[in-house]
């Protein structure tokens, strides 16, 4: 394969993807839903103004934002979308003020033909866009107004600590006095109302909403577009056709004769350096936060069932979901980022064979910057979310409200920080190989490459502010969740598991360098546009549908062939008889694999497709391709580097090859437990209730605690009892290496090297 063509097919993939990316981005903020100056009646009395509704994007953000309920169907799934809550909320007040005036009875009082009489008079008084774009100012009707100010008083009410609602505010698992001002109470209200505007609104000119008619909301005339399901069958079509031709690549290109594994472990007689060995504490930190994310998430599972309560201990006023579900999706991004961060510190100096001066010191520097970051922002997250900051301290130190980014910027700002003293960490000791001849210099250069984009790519995470309208949150938001997250650490963990492969002598140079330029650059063709699929609905032009529906079908692309490649994987097990000590760091690696296929693969297309994710974005469909893809592919990518590192850290006597079975079986049998048994039924359940009635339904109590939801809730259990006990023997077999570590800092210990 020649790799002079790959890097220029890679490049130019990379400058035409981005390039795009870019031009959606300034579309999407030319067409973003314009946020008015005012809001008034027919008579002009001022019911909103922009302040309000900035101030209450503000005040959403700062009491826990996207992770209680969703906005536009981004965020968490126990409390409503609030777009569509509110939405339903207005025109079904809407409908019955009119009902009660015009006929003195309920709207559900009324006779089918006068109930759709009143259906086509809702269309068009809330379809019909009255922006002015001169003066920035919405007029309303005073019924509309008068429905406005029932469903402002009722958002009102339920965050605050009225004992009317507190049965309802149990079921959306938000603690009682959530927003204890209540000016900052009717500014989210405001916000509300404006998400709900822009979601059931028409464009200028056109018989579509801001947001392309999302939410499914029958009231209203939402219902999917053209163009939502034109571009959902086009990107069915070509995901076939590009199967095929990837399975027709593969077929006539020719495979090379297998190699023989070497004799002995070419790493055997590697002795770690000062600074590879400080990265044990890494690895320690790990699987801390690992155990941690765990009971955390044990905790916001349950307050689906008890919102205010854990088996009857009232813990809301003290850590309500807001803060449990915060720290259990941020730590996941942080033990895992954790994991692949310390593998490219331990294996840069074991590439290069070089050490440079104060290397040590610097990756202990960077770990006690880690430490303050992660306990910092807890801290600030749990300080946001009981209201003690103010809306400006609280976005600087506090609960900045996106999910996966919520941490306040100052942490932010220090965690890109820590990225940039990694880059060098890494850089310097990486840099000897890449100026030396090798045969793996594609493969190194990937590597290299790939950690810039690291330590840079994070910095999109500043392109918003206070202010930043939501649509442009999302955009680069994002940015960081999937091209930082899911894009660029792939490639890296890609490169560094080739190398790694090489050095044991398991894979040939020359296969290696092929074959990881030519998986990234099949990966970020459809993976770097592909990131439009989150956007379908947040305020953007149709253009984004188009883009967005067809790479994110060709995302699952490479998925096709991942059979062929954990077989490889695993075949490499039973190389030679030393290979054996790598089995387990090997069988996580094949674990990667099938969740890739099942988790991003089938899971994540089965909500891509712009017509599914018309109708199931923001519901349990969503979380179990989360949790099957983010865990299943990336946390068991973090565990399966994170052993490979201990063989050379670890003493033989200390390792112990029962608790890493136990752990790997627990593991995977817990993940699939959780999605088969609870997940992916309770996601399904929704989306019927989502198609048949609306998304406002589908995320409603009537949904979400009924029996059968309430019954598949608990059948989450065992999969999380199997799944912890995985954690806790990981955790053990860490402290069986610790062990070891401090015999043999006392001189009982003959070697630093895992026995074959």
């Amino acid at each position: 394969m020649n790799t002079r063509r790959l890097w220029f097919v890679l490049a130019l993939v990379m400058a035409v993807s981005f390039t795009v990316l870019g031009l959606m981005g300034r579309e999407i903020h030319r067409q973003a839903p314009p946020i008015p100056t005012r809001v008034v009646d027919a008579s002009g009395q001022v019911l909103l103004t922009k302040a309000d509704i900035e101030t209450g994007q503000l005040a959403w953000q700062s009491m826990g934002g996207q992770q209680v309920g969703s906005i536009w169907g981004h965020g968490g799934y126990v409390a409503p979308d609030w777009s569509a809550d509110q939405v339903h909320r207005e025109a079904t007040a809407l409908l019955d003020i009119w009902a009660r005036r015009d006929f003195k009875a309920a709207y559900d009082a009324l006779s089918p033909e006068r109930q759709a009489a009143l259906r086509e008079r809702l269309k068009r008084e809330i379809r019909t866009n009255t922006y002015d774009a001169k003066t920035g100012v919405v007029t309303v009707s005073g019924d509309r107004a008068q429905a406005m100010r029932q469903v402002r008083g009722h958002y009102e009410t339920l965050l605050g600590s009225d004992p009317a609602l507190e049965a309802l505010r149990e079921q959306y698992a938000i603690a009682n006095g959530a927003v204890k001002d209540p000016t900052r109470r009717t500014a989210i209200a405001a916000f509300y109302w404006w998400t709900g505007w822009a979601a059931s609104t028409n464009r200028p000119g056109e018989v579509i909403s801001y947001t392309a008619n999302w939410p499914h909301e029958a009231l209203i005339g939402n219902t999917p577009t053209a163009p939502t399901i034109v571009w959902s069958v086009a990107s069915v079509i070509l995901l076939i056709f590009a199967v095929g031709a990837l399975a027709f690549w593969h077929a006539r290109t020719k495979s090379e004769d297998h190699l023989v594994a070497p004799d002995k472990d070419p790493l055997a007689a590697m002795k770690p350096t000062p600074s590879m060995k400080a990265t044990g504490k890494y690895f320690l930190t790990v699987i801390g936060l690992f155990l941690l994310q765990v009971g955390l998430g044990a905790v916001t599972a349950h307050y689906s069932v008890e919102g205010h309560a854990f088996f009857g201990v009232p813990i809301s006023d003290i850590i309500p979901y807001a803060v449990t579900r915060t720290w259990h999706t941020q730590l996941a991004i942080f033990w895992i980022a954790t994991a692949w961060l310390a593998t490219g510190l331990y294996v840069a100096p074991m590439i290069s064979g070089h050490e440079p001066k104060g290397q040590k010191l610097g990756v202990d520097l960077l770990w006690v910057a880690l430490v303050v970051v992660v306990l910092g922002s807890m801290a600030g997250e749990w300080l946001g979310v009981q209201q003690v900051f103010d809306l400006n301290a609280n976005w600087w130190f506090g609960h900045q409200g996106w999910e996966y980014v919520d941490l306040g910027r100052f942490w932010q700002i220090l965690l890109f920080v820590g990225l940039m003293k990694w880059l060098v960490l890494v850089g310097r000791a990486l840099w000897p190989a890449l100026k030396a001849p090798s045969e793996s210099k594609p493969v190194l250069w990937i590597l290299f490459l790939s950690t810039i984009a690291i330590g840079l790519f994070y910095g999109a995470g500043f392109m918003w502010g206070k202010h930043t309208h939501i649509s442009m949150v999302e955009y680069w938001r994002w940015w960081v969740v999937h091209l930082w997250v899911e894009g660029f650490f792939e490639v890296f963990a890609t490169a560094v598991i080739s190398l790694l492969m090489v050095k044991l002598g398991l894979v040939r140079a020359k296969s290696a360098n092929g074959a990881v330029l030519f998986g990234t650059i099949v990966f970020l063709f459809g993976g770097v546009l592909g990131t439009a699929h989150h956007w379908y609905f947040a305020g953007t032009p149709v253009s984004v549908i188009a883009i967005g529906s067809v790479f994110s079908a060709l995302e699952v692309v490479p998925l096709a062939l991942i059979g062929a490649e954990a077989f490889e994987t695993f075949r490499h097990t039973r190389a030679a008889p030393w290979v054996a000590t790598y089995r387990w760091p090997i069988l996580f690696f094949v674990a990667v694999s099938f969740w890739n296929l099942l988790g991003a693969g089938v899971f994540g297309f089965m909500i891509n497709p712009p017509i599914s994710l018309y109708y199931i974005q923001g519901l349990n469909t969503t979380a179990t391709h989360g949790h099957a893809a983010l865990f299943g592919v990336y946390g068991m990518l973090g565990i399966g580097l994170l052993l490979f590192c201990f063989r050379g850290l670890a003493r033989r006597e200390a390792w112990d090859d029962r608790l890493l079975a136990a752990t790997f079986w627990m593991l995977n049998g817990g993940l699939a437990m959780m999605l088969f048994l609870s997940l992916l039924p309770v996601g399904v359940i929704q989306a019927i209730a989502s198609i048949e009635h609306g998304l406002w339904f589908a995320r409603s109590p009537a949904v979400i605690h009924s029996p059968l939801v309430q019954v598949l809730v608990w059948m989450r259990v065992p999969g999380d009892v199997v799944f912890a006990g995985g954690a806790f023997t990981l955790a053990i077999f860490a402290a069986k290496l610790l062990v070891g570590a401090r015999r043999r800092a006392i001189g009982k210990a003959a070697s630093p090297v895992a026995a074959e």
